[in-house]
């Protein structure tokens, strides 16, 4: 399986999963594919199972059924910070890598421990110690422990989580930088649309454990690309005539509604379709708002 995935170009895919705590069923039939070198945002509402994907690719959990299947047979390469990582409250950041390194039998391990709180930017904490850390001091020390071993896969839950502004920043530009220097492939899950939109190449939406629908980052642009919105009383007459007498051949229907690219006259548009005997239902222009597609896969809407 992991040559086929290899030629299919994939890091990851998962077939038919399901995962049952008790009589509730948080991931319902769920296939995944992640391309390699992508990054790939995990979208859905609180419960709707994004972490216990994680824990099922990570091994962290057992599927009731179906699969999950890697291009690559070393496991030691795939890596992930979710939930809450085990720290030493007592010790500093620097002691805690050490000691992590140690577990994962990484020689070098004061070198490799400076290198990466260098790459998460906690190099000048010093002598402070985890447990007077902040939310965003230890979701950096998280990824410290995620980066060691320099993995190929990589899974981040809500890495944004307690970060301000610049911390969100930084927190993009190093994904980034791993993903496009080092080629790292990432599941990332975020809250914060707006981080995720700036970085993601690709996109899986969740509601309740199932699979919504999973694009790319090309698909989304087309998506929500501004438009004119057209109701008309008759689908198929109308688009006749948007061909033929208005040459205007860039559209798409969503659901009953014509939606119309590109730089049009709306006022023409109007007074053709009403020549035709046409009846407006209604006709607006529509911004591109990404937030706006997202909640309503979210909530289950295709």
């Amino acid at each position: 399986m992991a040559e086929e995935l290899q030629n299919e170009n994939f890091a990851l895919k998962t077939k038919n999963l399901n995962k049952t705590y008790g009589n509730k069923k948080i991931i319902d039939n769920l296939s995944m594919s992640v391309r390699k070198g992508s990054i790939y945002a995990l979208i859905g509402k609180n419960g709707s199972g994004k972490t216990t994907i994680m824990r099922l690719v990570l091994g962290l959990a057992h599927p009731n059924s179906g699969t999950v299947e890697f291009s690559f047979d070393d496991r030691q390469k795939i890596s992930g910070a979710i939930e809450n990582p085990a720290m030493y409250p007592d010790m500093n950041a620097l002691e805690n890598m050490v000691c992590q390194c140690y577990v994962l039998g990484v020689k070098n391990s004061k070198k490799v421990s400076n290198e990466l709180l260098n790459i998460v930017g906690l190099s000048d904490c010093g002598k402070k110690k985890v447990k007077n850390f902040s939310l965003g001091m230890k979701q950096r020390l998280a990824l410290a422990f995620a980066l060691i071993g320099e993995p190929e896969f990589l899974l981040l839950d809500e890495p944004m989580n307690g970060l301000d502004p610049q911390g969100m920043k930084e927190m993009r530009d190093m994904i980034v930088k791993l993903n496009r220097e080092k080629n790292v492939t990432f599941i990332i899950s975020s809250h914060i649309l707006g981080e995720l939109v700036r970085i993601a190449t690709d996109y899986a939406v969740i509601n309740k454990g199932k699979m919504v629908r999973e694009f790319s980052h090309e698909d989304l642009v087309r998506e929500i690309e501004p438009c004119v919105r057209l109701k008309v009383n008759n689908i198929s007459k109308a688009i006749e005539i948007l061909n033929t007498e208005l040459n205007i051949n860039n559209y798409k229907m969503d659901g009953s509604d014509i939606c119309i690219f590109g730089k049009v006259d709306t006022a023409s548009i109007n007074e053709t379709l009403v020549k035709n005997d046409l009846i407006i239902e209604s006709i607006s222009a529509q911004d591109g708002d990404y937030e706006d597609y997202f909640l309503k896969l979210m909530g289950g809407e295709v």
